[in-house]
């Protein structure tokens, strides 16, 4: 394992691979244009061709390509899986990040020279875990959960003998990765399956005198003031009435910025920092990867810690942050 910690950073179009590049990602993960890939929107992702350019273009400057191919395939229609494995082997990714086994045991027979990682959606956060990925699939790297403390994921790094890569700076879901079907319930299509969370196609904003109310599938989600940002309707941040109270009943609209537990992470084993974002846009990947890459740095040669919540505060989801659960105060 190297001693250097890897920052590894989303690109969900290729001006976005370009940008996370330039911006200092060692790494950036990227997903084809279908339902192979847990971020399945319109406008995103890359055709066979773009992900090769892409390829080329990040190891013309010295970074590396993770291609997500972390959706279920469905039962008795395998062939997208399949095919998106063999064109990321053929382009010469440098890894494939997974999580169901039919994928992973394809790559592991077909395409054996290329690094494979083991998606959060598949949720695996326990020695025995990790160990049968490993021994069956000779995975090389497992993306944790966002569910585990500093503590137990040093306790899990001295238990394993593969990398462990955490997110540090976007999205935080309330599920323990691929195990939600929130969004299936209201649209019928499943970001585990479909790779779309709250597929746009679903999504409504009515305006009224009262201000505006966000929809999903008809349902309503969340009312906003007039004036009020309206945030994007997912069914697990938005606000219901409970108990003669109304508000977020399953999480908050905050960011996750673990900015400040780098030294932490890096103490406790862990191999690689993700930043999340692949529907994100070019000025958001490179001042986010700007602001990780001095933090890492810094970080790496021992210095001083950058401080950097104030600078990414206004990308943030609702303009809140939080460390999540690699601080327990509750426990």
């Amino acid at each position: 394992m190297s001693s250097r910690m890897e920052l590894v950073c989303p690109a969900g179009t290729p001006a976005t691979l370009r940008a996370a590049v330039q911006a200092g990602a060692d790494a950036v993960y990227c997903g084809f244009r279908d339902e192979t890939n847990a971020r399945n929107f319109p406008g995103l992702n890359f055709s066979p061709r773009e992900m090769a350019d892409g390829i080329r273009f990040a190891h013309d400057h010295g970074a590396k390509v993770l291609v997500a191919i972390n959706t279920f395939a469905r039962a008795g229609g395998t062939d997208p899986w399949r095919r998106a494995c063999d064109t990321a082997g053929e382009c010469g990714a440098d890894a494939v990040i997974a999580a169901d086994i039919a994928v992973l045991d394809h790559m592991a027979g077909e395409h054996p020279r290329t690094r494979l990682h083991l998606s959060v959606q598949a949720a695996a956060a326990t020695p025995e875990a990790i160990g049968f990925y490993a021994r069956t699939f000779g995975v090389r790297r497992v993306v944790l959960p966002r569910v585990l403390s500093v503590q137990e994921i040093a306790a899990l790094n001295r238990a394993i003998e593969v990398e462990t890569e955490a997110f540090v700076f976007g999205g935080l879901c309330v599920m323990v990765e691929g195990r939600c079907h929130l969004s299936s319930y209201a649209t019928g299509k499943s970001p585990n399956l479909n790779g779309v969370c709250s597929p746009p196609e679903a999504v409504s904003y009515v305006e009224d005198a009262d201000g505006t109310t966000a929809r999903l599938s008809g349902f309503a989600i969340d009312r906003y003031a007039p004036g009020e940002p309206a945030g994007y309707p997912t069914l697990c941040k938005g606000r219901f009435k409970a108990g003669g109270r109304t508000g977020y009943l399953f999480e908050d609209p905050v960011s996750l910025n673990a900015g400040s537990m780098i030294v932490a992470l890096r103490a406790a084993g862990v191999t690689a920092l993700k930043i999340e974002g692949r529907q994100r846009g070019k000025g958001y990947v490179t001042e986010v990867v700007h602001a990780f890459r001095r933090a890492v740095d810094a970080a790496e040669c021992g210095g001083d810690p950058v401080e950097i919540d104030g600078i990414l505060a206004s990308l943030s989801e609702g303009g809140r942050q939080t460390t999540g659960a690699y601080r327990k105060i509750w426990r």
